[in-house]
């Protein structure tokens, strides 16, 4: 591809507006990167202004990112065929039950040698069972993918505390390009090939983090939440190996995308905080959402009914009990003391 290479980000929420920041910052001083980035905003009135007007004139999403200012030269853009409109580049971070509706909108307007890196942290269910959110921009639009997942919660990324992060790309050299897009001293990026473990880590870690929350309601203490987590460890784990396609490296569950986002969720993320209001009010996770989460979506409770009807396809649900019990109290009212049966009576092997 010649240089200099156009950027697109689709999305424009917490997540996106952190990267926005980061991607806005560095391509100033990249000359492989154009220095203008469009950013796909879904339009929205705040206090009788529209989003993109304020983003494009004060330089900061108050609604999803109040309080960090974002690079000027970050476009927010409302069509979305016009955000996407000759970009080499393009970073996709929506709320993952988006997806399809997205690419289903652009698919043809993106030239063929653009890449893609995906943030969606989501699987989703095809006719033989597990599908990739990666899979899905692949075929819906043709192009190349890579995937980015770590520990990596968006205020922190946006205030420039250090983290790690993990690209997984199946063409190293893809990679190595997003990598350079997006690494700063302070968001420091492992690239791997192992790509659809990266991806599938991101989403199944959001599941084990509702369990966290349920712990946390129960007021479980620390010892039991740290149970949880070695636990959902190994359902992630046994889960990867049954459903990807390629080689499955233990390794890439000792990278951020794996043990330290699991870890971050489950202490500090929306699933959690969710899962635990979820306990001390007796509301529905609807309900909850729309409460707390400011227009945000939650993924843990969708991506445990994605993960169930895969299971129960295969005839797997005894081998995942702690998957299992996070999906049968979100969906079908079982006690949320089931959390805990379901850890007493964890096989020791899966």
């Amino acid at each position: 591809m010649a240089a200099p290479l156009r950027v697109c980000i689709v999305g424009s929420g917490n997540w996106g507006s952190a990267v926005a920041k980061i991607i806005g910052n560095n391509v100033k001083n990249l000359q492989k990167f154009a220095p203008t980035v469009n950013m796909w905003v879904f339009e929205e009135n705040i206090d009788g202004r529209k989003l993109t007007d304020i983003i494009n004139t004060d330089h900061e999403n108050v609604k999803y990112l109040p309080g960090h200012k974002l690079p000027e030269n970050v476009v927010a853009v409302p069509k979305l065929s016009d955000a996407v409109k000759d970009a080499d580049l393009l970073v996709f971070v929506i709320p993952h039950q988006f997806i399809h509706k997205i690419c289903q909108e652009i698919s043809g307007q993106v030239h063929s040698k653009a890449l893609g890196i995906t943030l969606i942290k989501g699987v989703d269910e095809g006719p033989e069972g597990l599908k990739l959110i990666s899979d899905i921009i692949r075929e819906k639009m043709g192009i190349e993918i890579s995937v980015l997942m770590g520990a990596n919660i968006a205020n922190e990324v946006a205030a420039e505390k250090f983290c790690e992060t993990t690209i997984g790309s199946k063409v190293l050299q893809h990679g190595l390009l997003f990598k350079e897009l997006l690494q700063t001293p302070n968001f420091r990026i492992t690239v791997v090939e192992d790509a659809d473990t990266v991806e599938l880590c991101g989403a199944l870690k959001n599941i084990v983090a509702v369990g966290a929350g349920f712990c946390d309601g129960l007021k479980c203490g620390d010892n039991t939440k740290a149970a949880v987590i070695r636990l959902g460890l190994m359902e992630m784990i046994a889960f990867a190996k049954i459903f990807c396609k390629g080689q499955v490296s233990t390794a890439t569950f000792l990278e951020s995308c794996g043990v330290a986002d699991l870890i971050t969720t489950c202490y500090g993320g929306r699933n959690r905080k969710v899962a635990e209001a979820f306990v001390k009010t007796g509301k529905s996770i609807e309900e909850l959402e729309n409460e707390m989460l400011n227009g945000q979506k939650l993924q843990g409770p969708q991506t445990s009914a994605e993960v169930h009807r895969i299971l129960k396809q295969k005839g797997l649900v005894e081998k995942f009990p702690l998957f299992t019990a996070v999906y049968q109290i979100c969906y079908e009212g079982k006690p949320v003391e089931e959390v805990i049966s379901c850890l007493q009576s964890h096989p020791e092997h899966l």
